[in-house]
């Protein structure tokens, strides 16, 4: 079956609004007004790593053919293990109760007497139906393409075209000196903000829920599959691009408006501005959207995958699993949650990179496993280490870390990732499996 131009843009808007949530709508704005007069070369370095990053793990899973074949490359051990940790990190542990609180936030609690907002009835009611609604779409992933593609990912860039539009018709203000790295290394700096998004892991998860889409919508050939998933994922990296420019650009003019501690109370000044009383509406309907989007699709991934992986539960059982198990989380404290999501998000996000670019340079590495294993190992070696001398032992190591260069920056794992690279090269020569040399599937 061949897609139609149509087809492959509503799978596009897909995988655009599984992507674009709660941290995509606030980031740009922060680093729009931190850059100032430096926003284009720090958005370039944003898009660079933000959007080239998870776009390149779409790539990368489509071209290899899926995550689990990607994994195999490295060893059936970390087949096994790496993925759970992912789709517990970005499902259930993190992101989709951090994406019910925050759509409680932004979209309701702004509209509610103080004392229910504070009260824990308020939000346990909402993420009750938050959740259930996001757990009766997911039933249905089938469908996902007709409500991304056709109602929910439109509803929401006509809202950001709206604000945009109304920006260029009442200029908010200048941009004014950029501050602190902004500075001197603008470009580099956005790199960074856009690595700390980790939506590469995102990425990697998301693989399944475009693939078996595809199957469901009468693709079956394997090559046709990974050419339409190449091309989902260029056309979302195309939209997030667009706003993320957006976003960046009305943050760098909203310094006349106050300087802000992070781009929620940014966006919610620049909304202030341009709708005066109903901006706050808007916000929030902005705000819930994006949530909800990103909350069917981690639980139509994570439902996805747990039931491949343990198929005695079947897929709407696990649904159903997800969103109540968010539902707590959500209502527990997502401090706590913090505390213990983003120190695993920390140590397995640079082992998805590395992934992420072996899986690419799978057709000149042939599938070496010397490469692979290497490279992963001492990457995940690092980031283990770091990730307890951070947790367990109060940065006490930090001092032998720092050698490393850009480790402050969170690139430390550069150097052990080049090291494995090569160490990968000489053991696959010396054993017989050079880079150049094809191996059988």
């Amino acid at each position: 079956m061949n897609f139609s131009g149509k087809q492959i843009i509503f799978i596009s808007f897909m995988l655009f609004s599984m992507f674009f949530g709660a941290g995509n709508l606030i980031f740009p704005p922060f680093l729009g007004q931190s850059a100032g007069e430096h926003i284009w070369l720090a958005l370039i370095g944003f898009i660079v790593s933000a959007v080239g990053l998870p776009i390149l793990g779409v790539i990368a899973v489509a071209k290899v053919g899926s995550l689990n074949e990607l994994n195999l490359r490295v060893h059936p051990i970390f087949a096994l293990i790496f993925p759970f940790l992912i789709y517990i990190a970005i499902g259930p542990g993190l992101a989709i109760p951090r994406a019910g609180s925050l759509a409680f936030e932004m979209g309701a609690a702004p509209f509610l007497p103080e004392n229910l907002v504070e009260g824990p009835i308020s939000l346990l009611l909402y993420s009750i139906v938050f959740f259930g609604l996001a757990a009766w779409l997911s039933m249905y992933p089938s469908k996902l393409i007709s409500l991304f593609g056709k109602l929910l990912t439109p509803i929401l860039l006509a809202l950001i075209a709206i604000i945009f539009v109304k920006s260029l018709i009442n200029p908010i203000g200048s941009f004014e000196s950029p501050v602190g790295n902004y500075q001197e290394t603008p470009l580099f700096q956005g790199i960074l903000e856009g690595y700390l998004t980790m939506d590469a892991l995102a990425a990697l998860a998301f693989g399944i829920v475009i693939a078996n889409t595809l199957t469901a919508q009468g693709v079956l050939d394997s090559k046709k599959k990974s050419r339409y998933m190449m091309y989902a994922g260029l056309g979302a990296g195309l939209l997030l691009a667009v706003i993320y420019l957006i976003l960046g650009y009305l943050g760098a003019q909203s310094s006349a408006l106050g300087q802000a501690e992070n781009g929620a109370i940014i966006l919610s000044n620049i909304m202030t501005y341009l709708f005066g009383k109903s901006g706050t509406l808007i916000l929030g309907v902005v705000f819930t959207l994006a949530c909800f989007c990103v909350s069917i699709g981690l639980i139509t991934s994570c439902s996805q995958f747990f039931s491949n992986a343990i198929p005695r539960v079947a897929y709407k059982i696990w649904v159903v699993i997800l969103a109540v198990l968010s539902t707590a989380i959500a209502n527990l404290g997502l401090t706590q949650i913090l505390q213990i999501s983003v120190p695993i998000l920390g140590m397995i996000y640079p082992i998805a990179i590395v992934l992420i670019f072996l899986g690419l340079l799978d057709d000149i590495i042939k599938r070496n496993p010397y490469i692979y294993g290497s490279v992963i190992g001492l990457v995940a070696l690092f980031s283990v280490l770091d990730t307890i001398n951070k947790v367990f032992l109060e940065s006490k190591w930090s001092g032998a870390f720092e050698i490393l260069p850009y480790y402050l920056e969170g690139l430390g794992w550069l150097i052990p990732a080049l090291i494995g690279l090569g160490a990968g090269c000489i053991l696959g020569w010396l054993r017989g499996t050079s880079p150049s040399m094809k191996t059988n599937p």
